[in-house]
């Protein structure tokens, strides 16, 4: 029965998504050709860490942050592939985006990230991650916006409600705001999607699996077609 739900909800999404795209085709009919690849709508996903920054670790299995952040995004990037979207990824592979390895490799792999972002000029960002705390109770997914730019709100509270109704929701939460680079860095709408808590065994447990790993993928798409939806892709880029 969920599978069944899902599939019709997909369709659903890419009737909509060829709606907008109409829109956004039609509002550009006199600045540019209508079948140019500028008047898509167009997602950066960033799968964050990379290269030898794993970032955190499973508490039991030792699994890499890095790699989890990529599983979810090429996941995700189905989904809006097939929905007609066009997707650019910060990294498509294990590689860090620093370039040669040195005690400036976080800086360079930031600035990487931020170059790629404003050449795709894309409509949202969406960066993967998973967490961590010191309590090992704390659990469950959060996404992060940046306060000052509305749209980057809109889209975290649309992808978190996503989240907090999925079948193995297992804390509800509220977006909340934060101060990181990835968020600031560019003008463009922009959230980070924790998936869950490394540092819990049971978030653990689940981010570690392929069923869980979809759902993670399904929901933020989800949440992306309905800030797609209620902004109605009218605004300027």
């Amino acid at each position: 029965m969920f599978v069944v739900k899902r599939k019709n909800l997909i369709i659903v999404c890419v009737l909509i998504i060829t709606f907008l795209t109409f829109i956004l085709c039609f509002g550009a009919i006199n600045e540019k050709p209508i079948g140019s690849a500028s008047s898509k709508i167009k997602i950066v996903l960033d799968a964050g860490h990379g290269g030898i920054d794993g970032g955190v670790s499973g508490v039991n299995t030792q699994v890499k942050e890095s790699e989890l952040n990529l599983i979810v995004v090429k996941k995700l990037e189905k989904y809006l592939v097939d929905a007609g979207m066009n997707v650019v990824l910060t990294r498509n592979s294990e590689a860090g985006l620093y370039g040669v390895a040195n005690s400036s490799l976080k800086r360079k792999d930031m600035e990487k990230r931020k170059e790629i972002i404003n050449n795709a000029k894309p409509n949202l960002v969406v960066s993967v991650h998973m967490n961590k705390y010191s309590l090992s109770t704390r659990r469950g997914a959060q996404v992060f916006y940046n306060q000052d730019n509305e749209k980057s709100v809109a889209l975290a509270k649309s992808i978190q409600e996503s989240f907090n109704s999925m079948e193995q929701c297992v804390k509800k939460s509220s977006a909340l705001k934060g101060d990181y680079y990835i968020l600031n860095c560019t003008k463009y709408p922009s959230v980070i999607a924790e998936c869950g808590f490394l540092s819990n065994p049971d978030d653990e447990r689940l981010l570690i699996s392929d069923d869980y790993q979809n759902d993670l993928a399904y929901s933020i798409y989800k949440g992306i077609v309905g800030y797609l939806t209620q902004t109605s892709m009218l605004y300027n880029k």
